[in-house]
C-alpha cells in the first residue's frame, strides 16, 4: 500500500504545482490580451451571423489593442 501512496501524493503535489501557476497564467491572459467570445442574433449583421438568429459566430476579442489606443475605423468593439 506504500508505493501506492507515494505516487498519489506525487501526483497531487505536482498537479497543485501546475494548477496554481496555470490558472492565474490564465485569468491574467483572459483579462489582459485576449478572449474568445460567442456572438449570437441579428445585430451585428451582415457581418458576423450571415445566416440570421439560428448561427453564432465565434469571435477573438482582443484587449491589447483596446487598451493601447490602437482601435481603427472599421474595428468591431465589444461592450459588455
Amino acid at each position: 500500500m506504500a508505493p501506492a501512496q507515494g505516487w498519489v501524493r506525487r501526483y497531487f503535489k505536482a498537479f497543485c504545482k501546475g494548477f496554481f501557476v496555470a490558472v492565474p497564467v490564465a485569468v491574467t491572459f483572459l483579462d489582459r490580451v485576449a478572449c474568445v467570445a460567442r456572438v449570437e442574433g441579428a445585430s451585428m449583421q451582415p457581418s458576423l451571423n450571415p445566416g440570421g438568429s439560428q448561427s453564432s459566430d465565434v469571435v477573438l476579442l482582443n484587449h491589447w489593442k483596446v487598451r493601447n489606443f490602437e482601435v481603427q475605423r472599421g474595428d468591431i468593439v465589444s461592450l459588455v
